[in-house]
């Protein structure tokens, strides 16, 4: 057996670590690559994709692209609509009333009486002015919510009217 020198197995190591260097570079910039291919061939598939996509949406929206021609093997596609055409009335065909001053009005009154209002000949008068009004008829004021009164007479004869005095 020969015996090596330090020197001689020294190198020998080197060497083999230089080797083993190399390879592992190598590897590691063929994985790099290999990923790099993957992730170019993945963005341009998405890409033709999406395009492709957008192209045939396109196609089905443009009105100058109608369906394919169908052969005479297929039925036609059944409508989903109905078309409607319309005309005017004719003139004979409308239905007119005559005008309010043509018309004669008979009553059997021999007289009418026009009744009118004015505003602002009232006051508002509060509770305790009510209850004197009152005051001959005994009477309650019952609140049945916030801006809700009722006077309520014993008498229920007296709730139909009497003359004030």
């Amino acid at each position: 057996m020969n015996k090596r020198t330090d020197n001689e197995l020294l190198d020998d190591v080197l060497a083999e670590a230089v080797d083993f260097r190399e390879a592992l570079l190598s590897r590691t910039l063929a994985a790099v690559r290999r990923r790099r291919r993957f992730r170019r061939s993945r963005n341009v598939t998405v890409f033709v994709l999406l395009f492709a996509l957008a192209g045939i949406f396109i196609w089905q929206k443009n009105p100058e692209h109608g369906p394919m021609a169908v052969s005479p093997m297929m039925k036609a596609p059944v409508k989903s609509y109905t078309v409607i055409s319309t005309q005017p009335l004719p003139a004979s065909d409308i239905v007119t009333t005559p005008t309010p001053g043509s018309v004669q009005f008979v009553t059997s009154e021999p007289t009418i009486e026009v009744v009118g209002t004015t505003t602002g000949n009232f006051r508002v008068i509060n509770d305790e002015q009510l209850l004197a009004l009152v005051a001959a008829h005994p009477a309650v004021l019952v609140r049945t919510g916030p801006h809700s009164e009722e006077l309520v007479f014993a008498n229920p004869a007296d709730a139909q009217g009497f003359p004030l005095n």
